[in-house]
């Protein structure tokens, strides 16, 4: 870990003095504190200062300029699938001739589709395309992030994703979170035997994920023509005792109740929530399970956006995730779901950015290392180009506005 003292920073926004703060909520999303003409010290990778340029303080640390640049805390991206064996833009021209999710999956599209292609091919050539990936999206301002296992549906192809997800931890610069999603769709051979593969997930996947220590969480996709609200508990039960904690896929297609499943199995998150009415919000008031949406998806298949906005005005905390897969959203840019995030679900760009750090991290476990400029987290945050406030971020959507990347006080090429 290194030392560095960034200065002659414009603004240095998501501040939080108070350390104990996890997540922000209803109103509280809307402040995003900063400092104008600041610079921000980080030493032997930890925020240790910041403040005003007038306070500046003596150090012979490696000194960067951020030329009038804006700093802000690295993103944080609770929702990934970066483990892929190949893309499907032939899915994508077949939704452009009007081919409905449904239709592309029963021709042998969408995540069966990606299952077949991952399962021919090898550990060391996922590891190395995902590989890629990952360092793709460190270029695009991410300092955390979660992976999702899932398109391999066989307990040695969920074990291959899953390993590949530990040699990535184990070279990464970033903290990654693995999370095991055999419950991602029924494969094509138990089509008539729907109990037989849920059996296999819980009696057989789950104990060897565990023994080899290769996930932090458990995700099921309970949703329509995917997994019933009780067979998500079935699974969310039996992982529980493998220590993995819950996830949600929940109401992308329909209001089928992965978010109120989600909040009565203490979820850490329930993401996509295309489908969120009254019922769901006022679940979600009665726990502490982070909403995520998932506008990359949203924009990329047509389909309705989560209420962001309602959410929020319900007092309820809200995130934002990138969703990166190759099916629906292939792309993993977090200033590009900032940007949807303010012109399709009408958050603020301060909301925008509080559900993209504090609140990412809060989904992850991880506020009390990462998502604010705080003393004693890590120094992971990113210095645009000279811009002219903070809306230009998703004002400017699809610029690469990021000048550097410091990941624990290293800059990252």
């Amino acid at each position: 870990m290194k030392s560095v003292l960034i200065k002659n920073i414009k603004s240095l926004y998501g501040i939080i003095n108070d350390v104990s703060v996890q997540k922000k909520s209803g109103t509280e999303m809307g402040q995003l504190d900063a400092i104008d003409n600041a610079y921000l010290l980080i030493e032997d990778g930890v925020i240790t200062d910041f403040g005003s340029m007038s306070n500046l303080p003596e150090t012979s640390v490696q000194t960067i300029d951020a030329n009038n640049g804006y700093v802000l805390p690295s993103f944080i991206d609770s929702h990934t699938h970066i483990v892929f064996a190949k893309s499907r833009e032939e899915e994508f021209v077949m939704r452009i001739k009007g081919k409905s999710y449904e239709e592309i999956a029963a021709a042998g599209g969408g995540i069966l589709n990606s299952a077949r292609k991952l399962q021919s091919m090898s550990e060391d050539e996922l590891f190395e395309s995902a590989k890629e990936r990952l360092f793709e999206v460190i270029k695009y301002g991410t300092g955390a992030i979660e992976i999702k296992s899932g398109y391999g549906l066989t307990v040695a192809d969920e074990l291959k994703m899953l390993r590949v997800v530990k040699r990535l931890k184990a070279i990464s610069p970033i903290t990654i979170k693995a999370t095991f999603l055999g419950a991602h769709a029924i494969p094509a051979e138990y089509k008539q035997n729907r109990e037989g593969y849920i059996d296999l997930v819980i009696n057989d996947m789950l104990p060897k994920v565990a023994a080899e220590n290769l996930a932090d969480y458990c995700d099921v996709f309970c949703d329509q023509g995917f997994f019933t609200v009780e067979e998500t508990e079935r699974i969310l039960i039996a992982a529980k005792q493998y220590g993995l904690k819950a996830k949600i896929h929940g109401n992308e297609l329909g209001y089928t109740g992965g978010v109120q499943v989600a909040v009565k199995h203490q979820a850490l998150s329930v993401d996509h929530l295309e489908y969120t009415g009254d019922a769901e919000i006022e679940s979600l008031k009665t726990g502490n399970t982070m909403p995520v949406g998932l506008p990359n998806c949203s924009f990329f298949l047509g389909i309705p956006y989560a209420p962001g906005r309602q959410l929020i005005d319900a007092g309820l905390p809200f995130c934002l995730a990138s969703d990166y897969n190759p099916g629906s959203s292939p792309n993993g840019r977090m200033s590009f779901v900032v940007a949807l995030a303010c012109t399709q679900m009408k958050l603020t760009p301060e909301e925008a950015i509080n559900a993209t750090t504090i609140n990412g991290a809060y989904a992850l476990e991880l506020s009390h290392t990462h998502g604010s400029i705080s003393k004693g987290k890590l120094g992971n945050v990113f210095i645009t180009k000279p811009i002219s406030s903070l809306a230009y971020i998703p004002y400017s959507f699809g610029v690469d506005l990021i000048d550097k990347v410091i990941i624990a006080g290293v800059e990252i090429n």
